[in-house]
C-alpha cells in the first residue's frame, strides 16, 4: 500500500475515488432528507442539466476559458517583468512593492462596475479582472525567488569575471523557476475567479453570467453544472502547469 501511495497513479486514483465518494454521499443526503432541487440539486439532477443545456454550457465555458487565459497570460507577462524589476532593483522594490500591496488589498469585485462603465458589458472586464487577480502572486514570487539567491553564489561568479547577465543566466533564472511555477499554479485559480466575478456583474456571456441567469430562473441544477465545469477547467489548467513544471525543472525535485 505504501508503494502505491508513492506511485504516480496515486495522484490520479485517489482524487478520483474521493470525488466519486463525495458525489455518492451528496446523492444520499439529498434523497434521505428530501431536499428540493431548487435548494440543493443531486448529482443526477446536475448531470441531467448538463445534458439538457449542453450547447449553452459549452458556449459559455469557451467564453470563460478564453477570457481567463487572456488575462492569465497577460498577468504572466506583466508579473514576471515586475518581479524581475523588484527583485533586482532596490529602487524598484522601495517604489513599487508598497503600491502593489496597496492595490492588491482593493477588492476586485469593487472595480468590476467601473470596468463595465469604461469598457461595456463584454469580455474586456473579465479579461482585466482575471489579470488583476493573477499578476500579483506571480510578481511577488518572482521577486522572492531572485531575492533568496545565495550571495555566496553571486560572489563566486563575480570573482570568476561573470557579468550580471551571465550571473542571472547561471544562477538567478534557474533559482527563480520553482517560484515562478508555484505562482503560476496559484494564479491560474485566481484568474478563473476574477473572470467569473466579472462575468456575473458585467458581461453578456460566460459561466458567471450563466450562473446568475440560472439562479434568477431558479434553475439551480444548471447553476451547479456551471460551477462543476468551472472546477474541472481550473483543475485541468493546474494539472497542465504541474506537468510543465516536472518537465522543465525536473532537477528541483
Amino acid at each position: 500500500m505504501e508503494k502505491f501511495f508513492k506511485s504516480k497513479a496515486a495522484g490520479f486514483v485517489l482524487p478520483f475515488v474521493a470525488t466519486v465518494v463525495l458525489f455518492i454521499l451528496w446523492e444520499l443526503v439529498v434523497l434521505i432528507f428530501k431536499i428540493p432541487p431548487f435548494n440543493l440539486p443531486s448529482p443526477t439532477n446536475i448531470l441531467k442539466a448538463m445534458g439538457e443545456f449542453a450547447p449553452q454550457l459549452t458556449a459559455n465555458s469557451l467564453r470563460t476559458l478564453w477570457t481567463t487565459l487572456a488575462g492569465f497570460f497577460l498577468a504572466i507577462l506583466v508579473g514576471v517583468l515586475l518581479g524581475f524589476m523588484i527583485g533586482y532593483s532596490r529602487v524598484a522594490y522601495l517604489t513599487m512593492y508598497p503600491l502593489l500591496v496597496a492595490f492588491n488589498t482593493i477588492p476586485k469585485a469593487a472595480i468590476v462596475p467601473l470596468l463595465a462603465i469604461w469598457f461595456g458589458a463584454n469580455a474586456v472586464p473579465a479579461v482585466v479582472t482575471a489579470f488583476l487577480l493573477a499578476f500579483f502572486p506571480i510578481a511577488v514570487n518572482v521577486a522572492l525567488g531572485l531575492d533568496t539567491v545565495e550571495p555566496e553564489m553571486k560572489d563566486v561568479l563575480a570573482s570568476l569575471g561573470a557579468s550580471k547577465v551571465e550571473t542571472f543566466q547561471k544562477v538567478g533564472w534557474p533559482h527563480t523557476l520553482p517560484y515562478i511555477f508555484a505562482s503560476l499554479k496559484i494564479a491560474a485559480s485566481f484568474a478563473f475567479i476574477g473572470a467569473v466575478i466579472s462575468e456575473s456583474v458585467a458581461s453578456n456571456a460566460g459561466l458567471g453570467y450563466l450562473i446568475v441567469q440560472a439562479t434568477s430562473d431558479f434553475n439551480v441544477p444548471l447553476a451547479f453544472a456551471a460551477l462543476l465545469i468551472l472546477g474541472v477547467l481550473g483543475v485541468v489548467l493546474y494539472g497542465f502547469f504541474v506537468y510543465i513544471e516536472k518537465k522543465v525543472i525536473y532537477w528541483a525535485r
